[in-house]
């Protein structure tokens, strides 16, 4: 019971949000021109904000555990290849595969990774380790999938271009945020406060703003029309991945907040970030918000599920 409190604490206020913000477009309390402004915002600022204060104040150096931090980007890097590779083959409609690909691998690691674990165990534990070995991989590939799946008929004809791609790359916000934070972590930057309590201001209207922008943005019927594909990546995102990496994790002797950790990167459900970069790189944001909310709203249960099981065998005390 207390998994299934954990769950629903964790997932329940992030869909109520995104129910908040659709209801107050509907009402006409905010505009589409606030939707624009603010996924632009969130982009282009709250979300750099966040990743670089999430890896700046993991300490890298003293928490370095190279076989776990080597398991998740592994395990991460495959999952995106092989679902890349899958969507590109089996998706009929082409401009799908950014959105579909990015929505069925890219959990909420950092945010309910973290509180997952403190609601258990009462510290961030290896949180921060799985962060290192899973977001930095989440947000670059997220960046190279939706620039060069990107439906924008302009970008279709700078893709022979080498070099144009890589500068975008380089020059995303995300990218330079993570960067920022890394080396910030690696070098033990130590930041005035006053400017530490700022950027961590906007770091954290990064999640409340996407989801009220996800809410707002959201279009029922259009998503209907979306429901296939977003079905198939909720699977993967929810139950797909962990049944598979799971076990793997348990067999080499993971255990704890370690396991649990793992549980988040692979079954939780779809950043709400992920909406926000589809809509500013030219991907599917109707697929993109649609997965969103179907993860947001089953995890819960999924989530419960797989903490259970892992608690039941004995793999996860507390």
């Amino acid at each position: 019971m207390d998994s299934f409190i954990y769950s629903l604490n964790a997932t329940v206020p992030v869909f109520t949000v995104m129910i908040a913000g659709y209801i107050f477009r509907r009402i006409g309390l905010l505009s589409e021109e606030f939707v624009t402004v603010a996924n632009k915002f969130v982009f282009k600022v709250c979300l750099p904000c966040m990743l670089f204060l999430d890896l700046w104040s993991t300490d890298i150096r003293h928490n370095f555990d190279g076989k776990y931090i080597g398991f998740c980007a592994v395990v991460t890097l495959i999952s995106i290849l092989t679902i890349w590779g899958l969507a590109k083959l089996c998706l009929k409609d082409k401009t799908e595969v950014g959105a579909f690909v990015q929505a069925a691998y890219r959990s909420s690691a950092a945010i309910l990774g973290i509180a997952f674990i403190q609601n258990i165990y009462g510290d961030s534990g290896m949180g921060p380790l799985m962060i290192i070995g899973s977001v930095p991989l989440y947000n670059i590939f997220a960046v190279l999938i939706l620039t060069l799946e990107s439906i924008e008929e302009s970008i279709r004809q700078e893709r022979g271009r080498i070099k144009t791609t890589c500068l975008g790359i380089l020059k995303n916000p995300i990218i330079i945020g993570i960067v920022l934070g890394i080396l910030a972590s690696l070098i033990q930057l130590k930041l005035p406060h006053m400017l530490e309590k700022s950027i961590s201001y906007m770091g954290n209207m990064a999640s409340p703003l996407a989801l009220i922008a996800i809410g707002a943005g959201f279009e029922g019927k259009k998503a209907l029309g979306k429901i296939k594909p977003a079905v198939i990546a909720s699977f993967i995102k929810l139950i797909g991945l962990a049944s598979v990496f799971l076990p793997i994790a348990v067999w080499l002797g993971f255990r704890d907040q370690k396991l649990l950790a793992l549980i988040i990167m692979l079954g939780s459900p779809t950043t709400p970030t992920a909406y926000i970069m589809a809509k500013n790189m030219y991907g599917d944001d109707v697929l993109s918000s649609s997965v969103i909310v179907l993860t947001t709203l089953l995890s819960a249960v999924t989530l419960t599920v797989w903490i259970f099981l892992m608690r039941y065998f004995g793999f996860i005390a507390g």
